[in-house]
């Protein structure tokens, strides 16, 4: 459930107590995965931006939506049965540059018509 959830192979969330989390813009949109169990998104761009399991003191949060993901590396892994059977290897796949390097007759456009939040909290937010 939570691959389709996020669009992924797996999801990467860091858990918090629910009154230590404190939204500055808005609250997320949710929806209700299972009876159980509530989805936080962004109404506005889609991301998704919370676990919420009902009868936890806890929140997770999807780690790639926070201002500095680097700051969380995971702590351990749960739901391995519905681990790919690739995912082990992708540490040896070649890589790639940034889209900056990689496509940077692109980059104008693209900066130029993204509608994502900034990763950081401004005093002015798009629309």
């Amino acid at each position: 459930m939570c691959q389709k959830a996020v669009g992924n192979v797996f999801a990467a969330l860091i858990s918090v107590m629910r009154e230590n989390l404190q939204w500055t813009r808005g609250a997320p949109a949710s929806y209700a995965s299972s009876d159980s169990v509530d989805r936080g998104f962004c109404s506005a761009c889609g991301t998704p931006l919370i676990y919420s399991y009902h009868s936890s003191k806890h929140l997770c949060i999807t780690i790639g939506s926070l201002d500095n993901p680097a700051a969380f590396p995971p702590q351990t892994q749960f739901g391995i049965e519905g681990q790919m059977p690739w995912f082990g290897q992708v540490g040896s796949l070649g890589a790639e540059g940034t889209t900056e390097e990689t496509m940077a007759a692109h980059v104008a456009s693209i900066q130029a018509s993204n509608h994502q939040h900034p990763d950081h909290d401004t005093a002015s937010w798009p629309e």
